[in-house]
């Protein structure tokens, strides 16, 4: 995302969203804990333009995305969402699901890592931004559900069909997103879905220990990281090594290399940068 701002000021409430930032780390909650923050055209429309934002802001370096109350989110709301979309035309259909999926690449693109923290029900769309984040932190009890064809839908929703086979495999997300069945945290562990189990009511407070780690890192390092993560999963790998080659070449020239030999010359924990 590009780093120059436009004249407008940057939002300072979000009607949809509880947004927190310190030393560099955001927290952005999901807080409709009455309805299991289950989402609405504008919770989606405030994610998009907040990662956006959030990506043009050099002081964010990592960014925590939790929800309220008993779950995580539970996808879009049934009746202020899929009620509505009953009586839609085509053309607003698809400007409605063009926007999902505009919020699902703000998070694979923004140039930080993005923690989730998974505690309940993950489901639908929220399963989606779980699966969009770089790392998923979740609690025991935590369970994931790919809904989209147990309402009638394609499974490959806001782009799951996409991450979900190179997150767990092809056969795996077949299952997930065919079915729709619930994968509860022990399996989605094993499956590799989770990044990291947290003891149970622990997902919150280990995804933001995730997030500070992150955060004190080498934060062009890792935003060059994230960004080939994503650009090289449909390159040749010939196109891929040139890639990472331009990628190092320019990275040497930053502070934070200079800064780690320095470090390790003087025997000493490196002070990062973040250039």
């Amino acid at each position: 995302m590009s780093p120059f701002p436009s004249s407008a000021s940057p939002t300072e409430n979000w009607r949809h969203l509880r947004v927190t930032t310190q030393d560099g780390v955001a927290t952005v909650t999901l807080a409709r804990p009455e309805k299991l923050n289950a989402l609405t055209f504008g919770a989606y429309a405030d994610l998009r333009d907040l990662l956006a934002e959030l990506a043009r802001d050099r002081s964010v370096r990592a960014l925590v995305l939790a929800g309220e109350g008993r779950g995580f989110c539970s996808g879009g709301d049934v009746d202020e969402i899929i009620g509505a979309t009953l009586a839609m035309d085509t053309a607003q259909l698809l400007d409605f699901n063009r926007m999902t999926g505009q919020v699902v690449r703000a998070l694979r693109e923004c140039p930080f890592p993005v923690v989730a923290a998974v505690h309940g029900v993950a489901a639908g769309a929220g399963a989606v931004l779980a699966l969009a984040a770089d790392f998923r932190v979740a609690d025991p009890s935590a369970r994931f559900a790919f809904l989209f064809t147990r309402v009638g839908l394609s499974g490959g929703d806001m782009g799951a069909a996409y991450l979900l086979p190179r997150v767990v495999g092809l056969g795996h997300a077949t299952r997930l997103l065919m079915l729709g069945e619930p994968v509860r945290a022990p399996e989605a562990e094993r499956i590799g879905l989770i990044s990291e189990l947290a003891e149970e009511g622990g997902a919150d407070a280990q995804a933001a220990a995730l997030a500070r780690r992150l955060a004190d890192g080498p934060a062009l390092a890792l935003a060059q990281t994230k960004a080939l993560l994503t650009a090289e999963l449909d390159m040749p790998l010939a196109a891929a090594v040139e890639m990472d080659a331009a990628t190092q070449a320019l990275l040497m020239h930053g502070e934070d290399y200079a800064e780690f030999h320095a470090a390790f010359t003087e025997k000493r924990p490196p002070k990062w940068q973040g250039r």
